[in-house]
């Protein structure tokens, strides 16, 4: 049998293990999926009018903040659920037993391969649920099936991003503990975006941040593909570039960690 397909076969132990602790501790997972769900409710139904009136010039509608929201709260939930995975990966460090994997004769890359296609698959879950949620709460994709496939590109895309920057983050991080605090900027960035308010309602000396940070162009091109409403070049060439750039990152980052000599 090749060296590649030694290499498939360990990538899919790997992926089948960190599935199956998923199922039988769904309380992380879910954890991290309820902070979206319950900002979604709280700004729908506590300041869905209000906010409403200062996206659009007419009469405030509580269905127009919807549309408004939900791409952004999506993509919260990809930031949040990618902090699950440091948790996890922190959690493995910790308990050992990575130190038993690197004495076993499997492709060393495999341990987080296995964990990036684990979380990406459980992000990709969370995003029907979190999706579905919205539909029921009354919101309405006007998205062709064209676009609906580049949503879900882009989904995929910036779910595999975060998760390999998660993955360095828990390998770097000393515990589980460590590891949450590490990457609040996951759950940050989303608050400091396009997600709730337009950019152009912000401050002039905020604004450049919100408008160029890696969440914005995604939930930007993202709520344009969902809406049929356009979503721009610069935007799509924003998201698109972030996400790659933040891939290669945290591959490479978490390349560097994971194959040097562990120190606990």
């Amino acid at each position: 049998m090749s060296a590649a397909t030694h290499a498939f076969r360990d990538n899919l132990t790997m992926l089948r293990r960190n599935l199956l602790h998923a199922r039988r501790y769904p309380s992380l997972t879910l954890n991290v999926v309820l902070t979206p769900v319950v900002l979604l409710l709280l700004f729908v139904y506590v300041f869905g009018d209000v906010m409403s009136a200062g996206i659009t010039s007419g009469p405030a509608d509580r269905a127009d903040y919807i549309a408004y929201l939900v791409p952004g709260i999506l993509v919260m939930t990809v930031g949040m659920t990618s902090l699950g995975t440091a948790v996890s990966v922190a959690t493995d460090m910790t308990e050992g037993v990575i130190a038993r994997f690197r004495t076993m004769a499997i492709s060393r890359a495999c341990v987080v391969v296995g964990h990036v296609l684990g979380s990406v698959i459980q992000t990709l879950l969370a995003l029907v649920l979190v999706l579905g949620i919205g539909l029921a709460i009354g919101f309405r994709p006007d998205a062709t099936p064209v676009e609906w496939i580049a949503a879900a590109g882009l989904m995929t895309l910036i779910s595999l991003a975060l998760t390999w920057i998660a993955v360095g983050m828990g390998l770097v991080s000393p515990n589980p503990e460590g590891a949450s605090n590490i990457g609040l900027p996951l759950m940050a960035l989303p608050l400091l975006s396009s997600a709730f308010v337009p950019v152009d309602a912000m401050p002039g000396w905020f604004r450049w941040f919100a408008e160029y940070q890696p969440f914005s162009p995604v939930i930007e091109t993202l709520r344009g593909l969902l809406l049929g409403s356009g979503i721009g070049t610069t935007n799509a060439v924003l998201a698109v570039a972030w996400c790659l750039g933040l891939a290669l990152l945290g591959h490479l980052w978490s390349k560097a960690q994971f194959t040097r000599e562990p120190r606990r």
